[in-house]
């Protein structure tokens, strides 16, 4: 993605290049509520407004992205969290498995009659 998006601004400049090359004609600019004029070459009248729709649309699209992102690294917490708790979950499964090689400060809570219960329905 990254290479199409690095593409395409490359055809993106040279096609800017060649437009600044080939419109090298000055242009009177006048603006209606203004009194004033501009004189310009066509290449600088038109180049950066396109410029600035450029930047302007890479704006929003980060912008829109923002949320992705915010979501991306809320999720990547959580599955640290979760491979943290599952790590916690097997050591204290290895100490209830095996007592005597069991690590002291990782103790499993007994297991309710409920519990008892869902693993017996579980296994059948």
């Amino acid at each position: 993605m990254r290479f199409l998006y690095w593409a395409l601004i490359l055809i993106v400049a040279v096609f800017a290049a060649d437009f600044a090359v080939s419109n090298r004609e000055i242009v009177d600019l006048s603006f209606w509520p203004l009194s004033g004029h501009l004189t310009l070459s066509l290449y600088l009248s038109v180049l950066p407004p396109v410029l600035a729709a450029f930047l302007l649309g890479w704006l929003f699209g980060w912008m829109r992205g923002a949320k992705l992102r915010a979501t991306r690294r809320r999720q990547a917490r959580r599955i640290a969290e979760l491979e943290a708790e599952a790590g916690r979950l097997r050591q204290a499964m290895a100490a209830h498995a095996d007592p005597a090689g069991a690590d002291p400060s990782v103790v499993a809570p007994p297991l309710t009659e409920q519990q008892r219960a869902t693993l017996a329905m579980a296994a059948h």
